[in-house]
C-alpha cells in the first residue's frame, strides 16, 4: 500500500503564512501525497507551487462551523474551483442535522455537488457532535446528495476521528463511497487503525511523520 497516496496533507490553521504553505507544498511533492488540503485563500499560491506535480489541491467550504447561508457556499465553491481546487471538503450544517432537518442538509450538499461539477465533494459530519443514528442518517443523506466521501471531523471541535465512527460510516455508505478519517491522526499506527476500520483517505497535518513511520 502506498500510504502517501491516501493522505490529504493538511494545513488549515488560521495563522498559516506563506512560508508555511510553501513548506506544505514542498513536503507534498517530496512525498507524493494525494493532495494538500488548504484554506481557499491559498489556492492560487498552491497551484503555482505544485505546478508540474501530480499533487491535487483540496480546499474547504463553510469551515469549520457549517452554518453559513447556502448561497454563500455556492459562491465560495464556484470561486474555489475557478481558482484551481480539485476537491471540496464541506462542513455539513450540524445544527440542522441535530434538529432533524435532513431535507435541508441534503439540498445544501447537493447544491455544492452540482457546482463542483464532477469534482469530489467530501462532507464533514463532525462525528463527535452526533450520536450513532445521526451519523448513519448523515451518511445516507450525503450519499443521496451525491457526495463522493463522508469525512469524520474538522479537527476544530471537541474530538477528532475515532475507529468506531469510521467503522459505522463505512458500514453505512458501503464500498463505493469514500470515507475520510481526519482529526487527531498523527502517527502511522493511527492511520493504520483508520484504514483497517474502513477509511480510504486520511486527512492529517502530520503526513510526513505518518509516511516515515509507515516505511
Amino acid at each position: 500500500m502506498n500510504i502517501a497516496q491516501l493522505i490529504d496533507h493538511t494545513l488549515l490553521k488560521p495563522d498559516a503564512r506563506l512560508e508555511d504553505i510553501k513548506q506544505l507544498c514542498r513536503e507534498a511533492t517530496e512525498h507524493n501525497f494525494y493532495s494538500v488540503c488548504i484554506n481557499p485563500y491559498w489556492i492560487n499560491t498552491a497551484k503555482s507551487l505544485l505546478k508540474g506535480s501530480e499533487v491535487k489541491i483540496c480546499t474547504v467550504c463553510d469551515f469549520p462551523l457549517g452554518a453559513s447561508l447556502p448561497q454563500n457556499n455556492a459562491f465560495a465553491v464556484a470561486k474555489a474551483i475557478a481558482a484551481g481546487a480539485h476537491e471540496i471538503d464541506m462542513v455539513m450544517n450540524i445544527g440542522a442535522a441535530l434538529d432533524g432537518h435532513w431535507n435541508f442538509v441534503e439540498h445544501e450538499i447537493h447544491e455544492v455537488v452540482s457546482i463542483a461539477n464532477g469534482r469530489p465533494v467530501k462532507v464533514i459530519l463532525e462525528t463527535c457532535l452526533l450520536n450513532d443514528d445521526q451519523i448513519r442518517e448523515a451518511c445516507k443523506t450525503s450519499v443521496r446528495a451525491g457526495a463522493a466521501f463522508v469525512k469524520t471531523s474538522t479537527g476544530f471541535s471537541k474530538a477528532g476521528a475515532t475507529v468506531e465512527a469510521v467503522k459505522l460510516m463505512r458500514e453505512t455508505v458501503g464500498p463505493n463511497i469514500g470515507v475520510k478519517a481526519s482529526g487527531g491522526v498523527r502517527a502511522a499506527a493511527d492511520a493504520k487503525a483508520m484504514i483497517d476500520a474502513g477509511a480510504n483517505r486520511i486527512g492529517s497535518s502530520a503526513g510526513v511523520t505518518i509516511v516515515k513511520e509507515w516505511r
